[in-house]
C-alpha cells in the first residue's frame, strides 16, 4: 500500500477502522487551504497539515507535506492543552 497514493491507503484505513471504538481517523478539515484555516481558527485547534492526495507514502520528513500551525503558539498556553478522549459505547 505505500506505494499507492494517499486517498487509497486513506480510503483502506477508514474501511479497517470503520466500527472501531478506540481507533479514529484523523478528522479532515475542508479541501481549500484557506478555508481550513478558518476552521482551525474556529475550532481551536493548534493547526493542520496539509497533505498531497497524490502521494505516495514516504518515511521521515517530507516536502510533500506542510505543517500550518499558530504563529503565537505555545504549549503553556492553556487552551492549547491537549485532551484525548474516547467515543462512549452505545
Amino acid at each position: 500500500m505505500t506505494a499507492r497514493p494517499l486517498r487509497d491507503r486513506r480510503a483502506r484505513l477508514e474501511d479497517v477502522l470503520a466500527g472501531g471504538e478506540l481507533i479514529f481517523p484523523v478528522r479532515r478539515l475542508a479541501a481549500d487551504g484557506f478555508e481550513a484555516w478558518q476552521e482551525v481558527l474556529a475550532r481551536g485547534f493548534e493547526g493542520y497539515v496539509a497533505k498531497d492526495y497524490g502521494s505516495p507514502y514516504v518515511g521521515g520528513p517530507t516536502r510533500r507535506w506542510l505543517k500550518v500551525k499558530h504563529r503565537d503558539w505555545t504549549i503553556g498556553d492553556e487552551r492549547w492543552t491537549r485532551r484525548i478522549s474516547v467515543a462512549p459505547r452505545a
